[in-house]
């Protein structure tokens, strides 16, 4: 059957495009003050007033996507400032860093207090970035890490997950063969877990790489399970959704699903043995 937009006229396509960019930049901005990530958003845009370089294969620009990343961002580090604290010179390993962005941020807001920090992409010119900026990192796979003798008080882990073929290994790798304390982790929050591999269920033929695959999608009740069986309890968590609840435009929630995701959840994990050490056959 042929496609509905062939019959549409361009310009009303480009009219809805508009109409929805400026839908998503306000659902953005109603969702981070509802959800008290505003100022702290705010605040890391101070600390690093550009984010070009985020990604090695796209910019982040324009009238959403610029805010989306920078809400998020808000979300992770309020995150990792729960628990950074407990350590007054921490090592903090950032597994997937694309940019060293993060890394940043925290040593701003820690306002001179030393940070230890290594950044881990599978990507090289991710590492390349990183490392122009004065920053530590090395080209490896997540799944590899323990190759590194890597042991910091904090392991980074933002919208990687999804992207490995063995979440619950690589989980259980940081958690028995690390000293690490805590593991702070985000992934797209999804109502319910799925395989992903969009590019075979959509039959879209070429090469495709780690960073923009989703292999697995865990919804926070099924990532929780895997946590603790993989040797960490949940010691927080919180989803962040890209639109408001108490807000009208909280009506943009099945558009947030169809065209992006709803929003995303984090865990801050702690390691802890209690389920892992029943499973004999790791």
């Amino acid at each position: 059957m042929t496609s509905m937009k062939h019959f549409i006229h361009p310009w009303l396509r480009s009219s809805a495009r508009r109409t929805l960019t400026r839908l998503f930049s306000a659902s953005l901005e109603a969702a981070a003050r509802e959800q008290g990530l505003g100022m702290l958003r705010d605040r890391l845009r101070r600390i690093v007033p550009d984010l070009s370089d985020q990604y090695s294969d796209f910019q982040v620009a324009g009238e959403w996507l610029e805010p989306k990343v920078r809400t998020l961002h808000a979300f992770q580090v309020s995150l990792i400032e729960r628990v950074r604290g407990e350590f007054p010179h921490p090592t903090i390993v950032d597994i997937g860093d694309s940019s060293g962005t993060h890394i940043r941020y925290l040593r701003a807001l820690a306002e001179g207090a030393p940070i230890k920090s290594l950044s881990v992409n599978l990507d090289h010119h991710a590492v390349e970035r990183i490392r122009a900026k004065g920053l530590d990192a090395v080209h490896a796979r997540a799944e590899e890490l323990e190759q590194y003798n890597v042991s910091p008080d904090i392991f980074l882990c933002f919208e990687t997950l999804e992207h490995l073929s063995d979440p619950i290994g690589f989980l259980h790798s940081l958690a028995q063969k690390t000293t690490a304390r805590y593991l702070v982790l985000t992934v797209p929050y999804v109502a319910h877990s799925r395989v992903a591999l969009r590019h075979i269920r959509e039959q879209r033929k070429g090469a495709v790489s780690a960073e923009r695959t989703h292999i697995f999608e865990f919804s926070p009740t099924d990532l929780r399970l895997i946590a603790q069986h993989a040797g960490w309890a949940i010691a927080d968590e919180q989803i962040y959704l890209q639109y408001p609840r108490w807000h009208p435009l909280r009506v943009l929630q099945p558009l947030w699903r169809q065209f992006d995701c709803e929003g995303f959840y984090g865990m801050i994990l702690k390691r802890d043995d209690t389920w892992s050490k029943l499973y004999a056959d790791w």
